[in-house]
């Protein structure tokens, strides 16, 4: 999500923009098409910055659930001295494999389609680096399967409470178990157990801004995990009662958590 642009002097009218927000495509993790409609503040740390700097020291690396491969492919971009030699991919989602196999084989990844909650499709100690961005759950076990004795794990999760402003707007007060779940704490001590050493954790709660009903609705079909089922004719009351809420008082502010992990298997 990027800077929001000026609004039209005319504005459009609830149905258009629900209209518009249904009909984009949500394959893929490129989030282009919200610029001047929403923004979210970044992390500190430059996530696919800091990926490429690991991926021009890695020899054989993995990405988890890839999406559409458009987080690989900027760092790859940007690996120095040079990519690894070995680069595999998964993702679940049949539309965005292909995705990411359109991306990403011109560079030399290997994408396999694997459920997330699968078994990783590869051999043991098999990758030196394994990265995800966004998973939807760390299978750690797994994880620590593939690396190899002192590999690391760098990856960026969806932190507790992300963006619950607009997930309680829709589904109202939700559960302490459910305003806990991803809490780094509690993933700090699943990737232990996995036998993994975190030697980095650290998080942040990032301000989101939804400047039109539009970007609601394209974010809601495409982060589907939010509310879940969510479609227009559901949610159709709370989605114009929110439109004329923006309308009059400005755009509707929620705040996403983001935790960044940095794992190591014991060894040579």
């Amino acid at each position: 999500m990027n800077e929001p642009q000026p609004r039209p002097d005319h504005p459009r009218s609830f149905e258009d923009l629900v209209a518009e927000g249904a009909a984009v495509p949500t394959e893929g993790w490129d989030f282009s098409w919200f610029e001047g409609r929403a923004t979210e503040a970044r992390p500190s740390w430059g996530y696919a910055t800091s990926l490429a700097e690991r991926l021009g020291r890695a020899t054989a690396a993995l990405d988890i659930q890839t999406g559409g491969g458009e987080v690989l492919d900027f760092a790859l971009r940007r690996a120095t001295p040079r990519a690894p030699t070995l680069i595999a991919a998964t993702e679940g989602w049949p539309p965005n494999a292909a995705k990411a196999t359109a991306l990403l084989r011109p560079r030399g990844v290997t994408v396999v389609a694997a459920a997330e909650d699968a078994p990783l499709p590869f051999a043991d100690n098999a990758f030196d680096l394994v990265s995800s961005r966004h998973p939807v759950s760390p299978h750690w076990t797994e994880i620590a399967r593939v690396l190899q004795p002192g590999g690391t794990y760098f990856a960026q999760h969806v932190g507790p409470r992300s963006v619950f402003e607009l997930v309680e707007y829709f589904l109202g007060a939700l559960s302490q178990e459910q305003r806990e779940a991803r809490h780094p704490d509690r993933e700090r001590v699943d990737a232990e157990a996995a036998g993994l050493e975190v030697v980095d954790l650290r998080a942040e709660r990032l301000r989101v801004e939804f400047h039109d009903i539009a970007a609601v609705v394209h974010f809601l079909r495409k982060v589907v995990w939010m509310v879940p089922g969510f479609t227009v004719e559901a949610y159709l009351p709370q989605l114009r009662a929110l439109h004329e809420r923006i309308e009059s008082e400005g755009p509707f502010v929620a705040h996403s958590a983001r935790h960044l992990v940095v794992a190591r298997k014991p060894g040579a």
